[in-house]
């Protein structure tokens, strides 16, 4: 616990000095920046004509920062000899498993207050040579996509970047996640985009989203319809703030439908009723738990229209 206080003490410290040096592109983990402003830019990118994407991934890029390198980076920025020799501490401080402590040589501290700010700062020399080459980006912490206008001008910027995050930052380029394709074939922060460059929500995000209120109104949990009511209403209110960014209200509009068509096949199912699945799409149960129903138990609606 304190070298989380002092870890956050040093990240406030830093951040403030460092924020405004950082690139225009780069939106994760900074003040007053969003994901949702990484998908509008990458969106104007699109709308520009840039219909091909970059879709850089950094192979497990906070277990994989090099020290020294972080470590020149930092010695650029920071004076205090005494400051450094506490970050370096910060680096080196182990990784305990099973109540062992085993050193590490690489990487940031796993969950502590200053990787964010670290990991900008290692990528900050990426965004400055994207920036050089007059790219179209956008990067939120490790995951950037690079905007072009044609399939063959992706795949000669892949190559290139490749060999610059493998040579100048040490790091490694996840081939296998990695592309170069459309926007409509890849997903960025939880997000895609249609033909007309709308945003759209990321199929995979809504099979979460699916998994998860199967997950919440399971009948087999034990727990009251008002509990499992508070408990699901708690996470579709944090869901829809983040995905209502969407463009695409009809898909709000069906996933409304799908959730009240699940919980009348809870409630049915509560009743010992059979073909619970079939019937909660029937008149029937659509006039005995009618929207109006939900809205009583305080179930967030995601499609207000």
């Amino acid at each position: 616990m304190l070298d989380r206080f002092i870890q956050q003490a040093v990240m406030q410290v830093l951040q403030g000095r460092w924020d405004a040096t950082f690139s225009e592109h780069s939106h994760g983990f900074r003040p007053r920046r969003s994901a949702h402003q990484a998908v509008a830019q990458a969106q104007q990118y699109i709308a520009e004509g840039k219909r091909w994407v970059v879709d850089l991934d950094l192979e497990k890029f906070f277990d994989r920062v090099n020290h020294d390198k972080l470590m020149a980076a930092m010695a650029r920025r920071v004076n205090d000899k005494r400051m450094l020799k506490l970050l370096r501490a910060f680096l080196e401080s182990g990784v305990m498993e099973n109540g062992l402590v085993s050193p590490v040589e690489e990487g940031t501290p796993q969950g502590g207050p200053l990787s964010p700010l670290l990991s900008n700062l290692v990528l900050d020399e990426l965004d400055r040579e994207l920036e050089r080459r007059q790219h179209r980006f956008v990067r939120y912490a490790d995951d950037c996509n690079i905007y072009v206008a044609s399939e063959r001008a992706g795949k000669r910027v892949m190559y290139s970047l490749t060999r610059f995050i493998r040579r100048r930052l040490k790091l490694k380029v996840n081939e296998a996640k990695s592309a170069v394709a459309r926007p409509q074939e890849r997903k960025f922060l939880g997000f895609s985009f249609t033909g007309r460059a709308k945003r759209r929500i990321a199929p995979k995000a809504l099979l979460r989203c699916k998994r998860r209120v199967r997950e919440l109104t399971r009948r087999t949990r034990g727990i009251s319809l008002k509990q499992m009511m508070k408990e699901l209403a708690s996470y579709l209110r944090g869901w829809k703030g983040y995905f209502g960014f969407c463009e695409t209200p009809s898909v709000l509009q069906r996933m409304d439908q799908w959730i009240r068509r699940r919980l009348r096949s809870v409630i049915w199912k509560q009743r010992k009723r059979r073909a619970s699945w079939r019937l909660a799409d029937s008149p029937v149960l659509h006039a005995a738990f009618p929207i109006a129903y939900f809205d009583a138990l305080g179930l967030p609606r995601l499609f207000a229209g």
